[in-house]
């Protein structure tokens, strides 16, 4: 499953002309393109969906809507380390 989930722009860098982020998802910190939302700022949110910030999102919608990701396990499925599901799977 892939899902659109919201992160916290922690970093803001252009590289080779396209502006990107380190994007923080409840712990998980990944790249993230910023083109589609050229004005988003450092200690914002967006909701990111296969590497891109899609839409700006407060901070309360985001930290509930990461939280329920988290209960619901989604968070580790998305994020969760690869080699790991693997194994778990062959089991």
């Amino acid at each position: 499953m892939c899902l659109a989930v919201p992160g916290r722009v922690m970093e803001i860098e252009e590289r080779e002309g396209t502006r990107m982020a380190r994007v923080d998802f409840g712990g998980v910190v990944k790249d993230v393109c910023l083109e589609y939302l050229p004005d988003l700022r450092v200690g914002e949110y967006a909701i990111v969906h296969v590497g891109f910030a899609l839409q700006r999102l407060d901070e309360e919608s985001a930290r509930r809507t990461l939280d329920l990701f988290a209960e619901l396990g989604l968070l580790q499925e998305e994020f969760g380390d690869p080699w790991e599901s693997a194994e778990e799977t062959r089991r």
